[in-house]
């Protein structure tokens, strides 16, 4: 359970980075409360999974789960460039992400 919280944390992030974005600097209502009430969740879930997978594999897979979703909603929605730079420190976070998985250490 831990692995399916840790997701569900990850993709929160994603939703309150993107709320973050739209409430113009928590200038607007809806986006704000969906900001607040999104991060909130998300680090009690990241708490939880906590509680079983080691720190470091925890929150590396939290931030890259967020880092890259927030990359690709920034491209798709927002309409940010996908410069084959970008695209390139994408697929590594990736691999890392992948990595920190496979390499065992858990709780």
């Amino acid at each position: 359970m831990a692995w399916f919280y840790l997701a569900i944390a990850g993709i929160l992030e994603v939703v309150w980075a993107f709320s973050m974005k739209k409430s113009a600097g928590f200038t607007v209502l809806t986006p704000t409360l969906i900001t607040i009430i999104a991060s909130t969740a998300s680090f009690v879930l990241l708490s939880v999974a906590m509680r079983t997978l080691p720190l470091g594999t925890a929150y590396t897979i939290w931030t890259g789960i967020g880092a890259i979703g927030a990359f690709a909603i920034g491209i798709a929605v927002l309409g940010e460039a996908a410069t084959p730079g970008r695209l390139i420190a994408a697929a590594l976070i990736i691999s890392g992400i992948v990595l920190m998985k496979l390499s065992g250490g858990e709780g």
